[in-house]
């Protein structure tokens, strides 16, 4: 099968890591346009790649003839305008997570996709780790019985800048750091039916003048009676520090690992030592590969994609009644907040 050809928008952090997919990793995906509106960056990322053009203006990429796909890597507040506008020109579209910072740009931006018809899938990219993934098939397996209790924690090794830290752009650490664990704990467990929060700017008090925390823990009430919960950190200053686990009521299953190269060194005045895993490219990079891997092919074969627009609302919908909950100091009914 001829192979898709995608524009990607967005070049930042997350962006050049899925240019180096879409152009060199998937066997599936050509990267025929970039665009960025920082100047002569698509320029440079599009000679560095090989691809045939790049833009400053995304609607320009959508428009391009040559394109048959759009990959979204933008700043979340951007995000609305450009599904719409790849809905409006029946673009296939995947697009990172959170959908938008508001219940109301997710609802328009549903409304877009569902009026075109128009192939869409949220970037949830966890769900495509091997570990996480075969954590899954062992859970619809019935190995470990009922779920019973879902625990997650996430600690990244430094804070972000103030800039993308500021809730304005990002959404708020609860939103934008915490919706991984909350689209975690919906396709392990199902609904969240109610949610209550704790946070503080406690690591780095200049993370305050932003309007944003840097530790919180969560605690969620699923809809079938079950629990969970979710603790937080931009300090975990020792590395990248991602692990799940799920109680069933037959057996646990945890996920995630902490030592990035399999070696320790055993020495009489050291004792034992091994490294750790250094940001989330390194942890996850097979992973955004097999997400977008998986958004090809389902455009070429016609499939369902397996994360929709309305698991990017429902993970966004608990990120807004966490960070209400942490503010007002209350619990929060998830399915008050539209």
């Amino acid at each position: 099968m001829a192979r898709l050809n995608v524009g990607l928008i967005g070049l930042g952090r997350l962006g050049r890591v899925y240019a180096r997919d879409l152009a060199g990793r998937i066997p599936e995906t050509r990267l025929v346009a970039v665009a960025d509106t920082a100047g002569s960056l698509a320029a440079e990322v599009a000679a560095e790649l090989d691809v045939a053009r790049a833009y400053t203006d995304p609607v320009a990429l959508m428009d391009d003839v040559a394109v048959d796909a759009v990959v979204i890597a933008t700043p979340t507040r951007l995000h609305r305008e450009h599904v719409i506008a790849a809905a409006e020109r029946k673009k296939p579209t995947f697009c990172e997570k959170p959908p938008a910072l508001s219940l109301d740009e997710v609802a328009a931006m549903k409304t877009a996709i569902e009026r075109s018809g128009v192939f869409f899938q949220m970037g949830f990219m966890r769900r495509f780790d091997a570990g996480y993934a075969a954590a899954k098939q062992q859970i619809d397996a019935g190995r470990i019985g009922t779920p019973l209790v879902f625990k997650a924690t996430s600690r990244d090794p430094f804070r972000p800048s103030l800039e993308y830290a500021n809730p304005a752009s990002s959404g708020g650490m609860l939103i934008d750091m915490g919706i991984h664990d909350f689209d975690l704990a919906r396709w392990f467990m199902g609904d969240v039916g109610t949610v209550s929060a704790i946070g503080a700017t406690i690591a780095y008090p200049e993370l305050a003048a932003v309007g944003d925390i840097d530790n919180a823990i969560v605690s969620l009430t699923f809809t079938s009676g079950k629990l969970g919960a979710v603790d937080l950190t931009r300090s975990g200053i020792y590395g990248y520090d991602i692990s799940t686990e799920i109680l069933g009521l037959e057996g646990t299953i945890r996920i995630g690992y902490l030592r990035e190269t399999p070696i320790l060194v055993m020495t009489k005045d050291g004792g034992v030592s091994h490294d750790t895993v250094p940001y989330f490219m390194e942890r996850f990079r097979d992973a955004y590969t097999h997400q977008l891997q998986d958004f090809a092919r389902n455009v070429q074969h016609a499939k369902a994609p397996p994360i929709t627009i309305d698991d990017g609302l429902e993970a966004l919908r608990v990120g807004i009644a966490a960070t209400r909950a942490r503010e007002a100091g209350t619990s929060v009914t998830v399915a008050e907040v539209v």
